[in-house]
C-alpha cells in the first residue's frame, strides 16, 4: 500500500511539475514591471480610465454607454482590450501595475499558445518548448507585453486563431463547431487592435488555401460565421463615418489626390522597407516606447536564422501542404497593414509578423534534430543557435532591464509628481488645460482616481482660455511669468495661476 502511494505520489508529481515551473517562470517574465516602462502614456491614461468608468458605471469619459469603440484625442480605441481591463477593474482596485500585469499575462500565454502549437504541429514536446520560449522573449513580443495598449492582445488572439486553425485543417470536413472557433477567433483579431480590420479578412481570405470539394461548405461557413460578427462594426461605421479610417488617412501615403501608380510604388517601397534586416536584428524601432534603445534588434538572431531556415524547408519540402502555405500567406500578408502607413518599422503595426515568423522555426528544428546524413553537422549548427540564442537573449534582457527604466519622458513619467505635489497645495478645484494637440486633461482624470479624488473637481477649460486668479492649474498650458509654479515637466506644468 505505501508502494503504491509512493508510485501514485511520484505520478502526480511527474504530471504537474510544469505547475511550479510555469509560475517561476512567469515571475522572471513580469520581473522589475512595476518600474519598467516608467510613468503611463497619454494613451495609457486613456485606456484605463475608460475601462474604470465603464467598471464602475457602464460609461466611457464622453456619457457613451457601453461603446463599442472609445473615442480618444481624435481617434478610437479598440474595445478587446478595454472591456478586459473592465473585467479586471470590477474585481481589482484600479492601477497602473494592474494593467500593466495584464498587458503581461497576455504576452505570457500567446507564447504558451504559441509553444502549444509548435508541439501540436511538430509532436515533439522539446520543440514545443524552445518555441514557446523564444515567444517568450523575442524582444518584439516581450516589449509590446509591458504596454497598455490594445495591441498587448493581438498575438494572444493570432495564437489562438492559428492553434483552431490547425486543429480544423487535420480534418477532411470543417464542423461548425471549427467553423464557429474560427469565426470568433477572426473576430477578436478584428476587435483587437486595428490592424485588425484589414489583417482578419486577408487571414479569412487565406483559407482558399484548405478547400477541397470535402471540405468546401465548411470554408464557406466560417466565412459566414466571421461576415456576421462583422456586423457590429458595419453599424459602427454607417453611424459614425470615417471615425475609424481617420487615423489611417493621416498616416497613410494613400491620398484621394494620389495616382495608381504612385500609390502601388509607395506601397512596394514601404513593403520591401518593413523588412529591413537592420531594423530586424540590428536596432529595432526607433520609438523609445516600442523598443528600448541600444538592446539590439526587434528578433534575435538565432530565431530569425532557424525562420529562414524553416521557410526554405517549407517551400521545398511542403509547399504542397495547405498548413505550410498558409503560413507563408499569412507571413506576407502581416506586414501589408504598416506598408500602407509612412512608417518604417512599426513593430505595433506589424506585430503578426514575429508570430508567423516563429511558426517557421518547427520544420527547422525537425530538421536539425532528425536523423539521416550529417547529423553531427546538424546537431553543431543546433548547438550553436541555440547558445547564440541564449547569449543574445541575456544580453538583451540586461540591456532591457538596465535602460529600460530610463525612459521617463517617453512614458511622461513626470506627470505622477507634478500631479502629486499640485494636490497637496489643497487648491480645488483642478483645472486642467492643454495646448493643441496635446491632451493630457485624461492624466488628471486617472491620476485623480488613483488619488481618490472625484471628477468633480476638475475642470477642463479649452486651449487659450486662462483660468481664474489664484487657481490650481495643470496641462501643457505654459505657466503666466507671474505664476507660481509647482512643478514642470517636459510636456507639462502645474501652476497656480496669477
Amino acid at each position: 500500500m505505501q508502494h503504491t502511494r509512493a508510485g501514485n505520489a511520484q505520478h502526480f508529481v511527474r504530471r504537474h511539475f510544469w505547475l511550479p515551473a510555469l509560475a517561476v517562470l512567469f515571475v522572471f517574465y513580469v520581473w522589475g514591471i512595476g518600474a519598467n516602462p516608467p510613468g503611463f502614456f497619454l494613451d495609457e491614461s486613456s485606456i484605463a480610465y475608460n475601462a474604470y468608468l465603464i467598471a464602475q458605471t457602464g460609461a466611457d469619459e464622453h456619457g457613451v454607454r457601453f461603446p463599442l469603440y472609445f473615442r480618444a484625442f481624435g481617434e478610437y480605441k479598440n474595445p478587446a482590450y478595454v472591456y478586459l481591463l473592465v473585467l479586471v477593474y470590477k474585481i481589482f482596485p484600479p492601477g497602473i501595475l494592474l494593467a500593466r500585469l495584464l498587458s503581461a499575462a497576455l504576452g505570457f500565454a500567446a507564447a504558451l499558445l504559441i509553444g502549444r502549437l509548435a508541439y501540436r504541429v511538430s509532436k515533439h514536446r522539446g520543440i514545443g518548448v524552445l518555441v514557446g520560449l523564444a515567444a517568450m522573449f523575442v524582444p518584439w513580443l516581450f516589449e509590446i507585453s509591458r504596454l497598455v495598449f490594445e495591441v498587448a492582445l493581438f498575438p494572444l488572439a493570432l495564437a489562438l486563431f492559428l492553434l483552431w486553425l490547425y486543429r480544423a485543417q487535420l480534418k477532411e470536413r470543417w464542423s461548425l463547431a471549427d467553423a464557429v472557433r474560427l469565426a470568433l477567433a477572426l473576430a477578436l483579431i478584428t476587435y483587437t487592435y486595428s490592424i485588425g480590420r484589414l489583417l482578419a479578412p486577408l487571414l479569412a481570405f487565406g483559407f482558399v488555401l484548405f478547400v477541397t470539394r470535402r471540405n468546401l461548405s465548411g470554408v464557406v461557413r466560417a466565412w459566414a460565421l466571421y461576415a456576421l460578427t462583422l456586423l457590429p462594426l458595419f453599424l459602427f461605421t454607417r453611424r459614425h463615418p470615417g471615425a475609424l479610417t481617420a487615423r489611417f488617412h493621416d498616416l497613410s501615403y494613400i491620398k484621394p489626390e494620389s495616382a495608381i501608380t504612385e500609390t502601388i510604388y509607395n506601397f512596394i517601397n514601404q513593403y520591401i522597407n518593413n523588412w529591413s534586416l537592420r531594423s530586424l536584428l540590428l536596432v529595432g524601432d526607433l520609438n523609445a516606447r516600442h523598443h528600448v534603445s541600444g538592446a539590439g534588434g526587434s528578433l534575435l538572431v538565432a530565431v530569425f536564422v532557424l525562420s529562414v531556415i524553416g521557410i526554405a524547408i517549407a517551400l521545398c519540402s511542403h509547399r504542397h501542404e495547405a498548413w505550410w502555405r498558409f503560413n507563408f500567406y499569412g507571413l506576407l500578408a502581416s506586414i501589408v497593414p504598416t506598408a500602407l502607413t509612412i512608417d518604417n518599422f512599426h513593430t505595433l503595426r506589424s506585430i503578426a509578423f514575429p508570430v508567423f515568423l516563429l511558426l517557421f522555426n518547427i520544420p527547422a528544428f525537425l530538421w536539425l534534430t532528425g536523423s539521416g546524413a550529417r547529423v553531427s553537422l546538424r546537431r553543431t549548427i543546433l548547438f550553436l543557435l541555440l547558445t547564440c540564442a541564449l547569449l543574445q537573449g541575456a544580453w538583451f534582457m540586461w540591456r532591457f532591464h538596465a535602460g529600460g527604466t530610463k525612459r521617463t519622458t517617453d512614458f511622461e513619467a513626470g506627470y505622477a509628481e507634478i500631479f502629486t505635489a499640485a494636490l497637496a497645495t489643497g487648491h480645488r478645484p483642478v483645472y486642467l488645460i492643454d495646448r493643441s494637440p496635446l491632451l493630457g486633461y485624461i492624466h488628471g482624470y486617472w491620476y485623480g482616481v488613483l488619488h481618490g479624488v472625484d471628477r468633480s473637481q476638475f475642470i477642463r477649460l479649452p486651449d487659450g482660455v486662462r483660468a481664474p486668479a489664484g487657481s490650481l492649474v495643470i496641462g501643457s498650458q505654459e505657466p503666466c511669468p507671474d505664476c507660481t509654479v509647482i512643478g514642470r515637466t517636459f510636456l507639462y506644468n502645474a501652476f497656480i495661476s496669477q
